[in-house]
């Protein structure tokens, strides 16, 4: 592989690793050389993600955290750092939904989703990012959505809080370039995970949006794997606060 893209001798922690998304980006930045810390929510969660990284030749830890505790986010990032000694690259991947009519979206769920989804992003990017700032520099990938740009239907909270993962991409790197510390996000269009199930499921609403996408098919998780080794390796040394989509074409229709 091209040094530039290599990530030989990088440690990686990426949340919301036990499937989907998570999952695809995790084996390939194992691909790429890395070693992976891959983080779910429950325990034993990304067992299925480290078999698949061991199946291809690659190393991969476990560890679980639920994001919407904060002494768990702390205690799962010193885990990590125990087990590597110092993480290279942070994926931000991890988060949840909630749907409701926003006249009858409990509030109780709006907190959740914020602190999952948003919160705990901002969280762990101030860990590592303290730490990268003392190691001469490190990457931070935030995951956002076609939803970081519309509003969406019934999903305030998910909406406010992928507008608030590009704010935040672009005031971490605002304040963290100079420290060499690249923060960036990719923002998947319509991707074949559990999340967009209901959509797929809809022959209406699944016919529509896949006329929309120029590439004429909605993304596979695989699809990501390529712009994470990018924003994870050297060859991004001087891409800072973007938010790149990968959609097949959908924002340019």
């Amino acid at each position: 592989m091209n040094h530039l893209f290599s990530l030989k001798n990088k440690n990686v922690l990426v949340t919301g690793a036990s499937r989907g998304l998570g999952q695809a980006m995790a084996v390939a930045l194992a691909e790429a050389g890395a070693f992976v810390v891959c983080c779910s929510s429950s325990p034993g969660g990304t067992d299925e993600t480290i078999r698949q990284i061991a199946a291809n030749g690659g190393q991969a830890y476990g560890l679980s955290a639920d994001l919407s505790d904060r002494a768990a986010i702390l205690k799962m990032y010193r885990a990590a750092v125990e087990k590597c000694g110092q993480i290279h690259v942070l994926v931000n991947n991890g988060g949840t939904i909630a749907r409701y009519p926003a006249k009858d979206f409990p509030l109780d769920e709006w907190d959740r989703v914020l602190e999952v989804n948003l919160t705990s992003a901002f969280y762990l990017s101030q860990l590592a990012g303290k730490d990268m700032i003392e190691n001469g520099g490190g990457k931070i990938i935030n995951t956002a959505s076609m939803l970081s740009y519309s509003g969406g239907i019934t999903v305030p909270a998910y909406t406010a809080s992928k507008h608030g993962i590009a704010g935040i991409t672009k005031a971490l790197a605002n304040e963290w370039a100079q420290y060499n510390i690249q923060v960036n996000a990719i923002a998947p269009g319509y991707f074949r995970t559990d999340n967009t199930q209901r959509l797929q499921d809809d022959p209406e609403r699944n016919a529509a949006i896949t006329s929309r996408i120029p590439a004429g098919r909605w993304g596979n998780p695989e699809d990501l794997g390529g712009t994470a080794i990018f924003l994870a390796s050297a060859a991004s040394d001087y891409v800072n606060g973007t938010v790149i989509n990968v959609d097949g074409g959908w924002m340019a229709r």
